[in-house]
């Protein structure tokens, strides 16, 4: 855990794409704790706040890792199409126009 303390900036990247069983929600709770008022930290995730109780399969635990990560934070809500996906449609709009 001393590991994930210790960076100025720790970004965790899509949250909630796969479940996470119950000892890997408390051990993410545990460092989000830790950094809680001291550094900063970064999470990304397709869900929204509502659905943090099945990505971690305890109501309990996603509300208090939201309070802390709430508190003090800025929420950036991204709608649009991925971009992944914006990539291939134009690749593959572009391989229809070479065989047209």
């Amino acid at each position: 855990m001393r590991f994930f303390a210790g960076p100025r900036l720790l970004i965790v990247d899509e949250v909630g794409y796969l479940p996470l069983p119950s000892e890997a929600a408390a051990a993410l709770f545990q460092v989000v704790t830790q950094r809680y008022l001291k550094s900063s930290t970064v999470l990304t995730t397709n869900l929204g706040v509502a659905s943090w109780g099945k990505i971690f399969d305890d109501p309990m635990v996603a509300a208090a890792m939201l309070d802390r990560l709430l508190h003090r934070s800025v929420v950036f809500n991204i709608e649009g199409e991925s971009y992944r996906m914006r990539s291939h449609r134009a690749r593959t709009e572009a391989l229809r126009k070479a065989v047209n």
